[in-house]
């Protein structure tokens, strides 16, 4: 799973376009895996100003208005990516600007993308998906492919710090994580009460499910490769969850699992910032 969200795919791949090794459509084709159609619209009227989205009318914009949303807002190309992601859980919300609805929004969406020009003008957009009947919470079986990804930009107010990832740390602490998770699972499956007769060969179906969503071509070969282990502890994580048994009332060896899989996401969501950061600066250096 390269691309495990659409902050991502969109932020890699428009950081390409930018930098003139791709095309507009492809940017579109990245996005068409994650939803059939997708808007943008401004959530104020400084954010409208910094991208050329109308203001007041709040008609959703398309597909194509995204392109020139972040053209207008990165500004003048620099020789570095105008573009960062934040993917924030409640106690890490590292990059993004404190008490703003922005922040609130991210959050909740647990994706986000930066985008900054010289000068200090900024924006943010959190995705949301939106399913058949409006209800972007609509969990019924028969709708479960989203129908729609609504786009909203933020104004922030000011250019956020730009955070180093050390992808050579990131893909250590990969490794380590990797066999922990691999035996966190392996204790889980001795004892665990759900009815789950194989969890690596889930573990390898919620792979395979993303792996449609690329990277581009100049994606350097160690940023993938940490992306796919990255991809595959998280998986584990998922996995083991489902295998968790209700109340943890049980063995000492399945708490020693469960305590081993707790630390695990945050090295995961490092690792996947330093591999897309250093997506984003090879497009620069082609």
């Amino acid at each position: 799973m390269i691309m495990w969200c659409p902050s991502v795919s969109l932020s890699v791949w428009a950081n390409a376009w930018l930098a003139g090794l791709a095309a507009p459509d492809d940017v579109l084709d990245a996005l068409s895996l994650w939803a059939p159609r997708h808007s943008v619209t401004a959530y104020d009227s400084v954010a409208a100003g910094r991208t050329g989205l109308p203001w007041p009318d709040l008609t959703d914009a398309g597909a194509v208005s995204m392109l020139q949303t972040l053209r207008t807002a990165a500004g003048p190309a620099t020789g570095e990516p105008a573009m960062s992601v934040a993917v924030p859980v409640p106690g890490d919300v590292r990059g993004l600007p404190a008490g703003t609805q922005f922040q609130i929004d991210a959050i909740e969406a647990g994706e986000a993308i930066l985008v900054s020009r010289i000068g200090g003008d900024a924006v943010g957009l959190v995705p949301d998906f939106v399913y058949a009947d409006g209800d972007p919470d609509y969990d019924d079986s028969e709708y479960a492919e989203p129908t729609s990804l609504s786009w909203t930009v933020y104004s922030m107010p000011s250019a956020p710090v730009p955070e180093y990832w050390d992808l050579g740390h990131a893909e250590h602490d990969l490794r380590s994580a990797v066999r922990s998770a691999a035996d966190a699972l392996t204790t889980l499956r001795a004892g665990a009460t759900a009815d789950v007769d194989d969890p690596r060969g889930m573990v390898e179906q919620i792979l395979e499910a993303g792996r449609p969503h690329r990277a581009p071509d100049h994606a350097p070969t160690r940023a993938l490769r940490v992306l796919e282990q990255a991809a595959h502890v998280d998986a584990i994580i998922t996995v083991s969850a489902g295998l968790m048994p209700i109340g943890f009332q049980s063995s000492s060896e399945m708490q020693l699992a469960n305590d081993a899989l707790r630390p695990l996401g945050g090295v995961v969501r490092s690792a996947r910032l330093a591999a897309v950061s250093a997506i984003l600066h090879s497009a620069w250096q082609a």
